[in-house]
């Protein structure tokens, strides 16, 4: 199960942890069960996205960078409170590879001259295609929550979140302009979905 938490998790971004020489946005997605190295993440900061974007390819990093700035702190959360070993390494998992998928965004914002951050998270996500994001005080409340309940409140509440990096995704395939960006958001619109599908099956049991 570990493995295979941790694969899903990493597939989003594998074609564009393998060095900046030798990326391509045609290459097929690594296979079920290839997991990133440290050698292969090293040189995220240094892929490039190329000159040619839109202002739905600005939004679309910022807005999911943000989103990932959120999940890393349920899923620190969740690493350190989840009783079963399932969940334990599904945020452990999305630690990682968040971390290198933020990397890579804030590399691409900056080459373009635009900034990481978000001036106005609720209105802005509500009016492009998502849910209001995840509240701060909702997150919070998971450092509160009952132990017997952690479990099925951080569940409920990632998931709903990582549905929202569907729906971010999805307003980048449909008006993007930037076919790495493009091609980056059908990983991340893949591997959530799965995500999804993962926290349902941890729900029911």
């Amino acid at each position: 199960m570990k493995r295979r938490v941790a694969a899903a998790l990493v597939i989003a971004a594998a074609p564009f942890l393998l060095g900046a020489c030798g990326t391509d946005v045609d290459k097929p997605a690594a296979p079920a069960g290839t997991v990133a190295t440290k050698t292969d993440v090293k040189n995220v900061a240094e892929i490039t996205a190329g000159s040619t974007f839109n202002d739905t390819d600005v939004m679309f990093l910022q807005m999911l960078i943000d989103n990932l700035d959120q999940g890393q702190q349920m899923a620190q959360t969740a690493a350190k409170r989840a009783t079963r070993p399932e969940v334990a390494e599904l945020a452990k998992a999305v630690q990682v590879t968040q971390a290198d998928e933020i990397k890579l965004m804030k590399g691409w914002l900056a080459e373009w001259g635009k900034p990481a951050t978000l001036d106005e998270r609720v209105s802005l996500h509500a009016d492009h295609g998502g849910m209001p994001s995840t509240g701060d005080k909702e997150i919070a409340s998971l450092t509160t929550v009952k132990k017997a309940q952690f479990e099925t409140a951080f569940l409920n509440l990632f998931l709903a979140h990582q549905h929202n990096a569907v729906e971010f995704a999805q307003m980048e395939l449909d008006k993007g302009g930037n076919e790495l960006a493009k091609s980056f958001a059908e990983r991340v619109k893949q591997s959530r979905t799965d995500q999804v599908q993962q926290m349902l099956k941890l729900l029911a049991g």
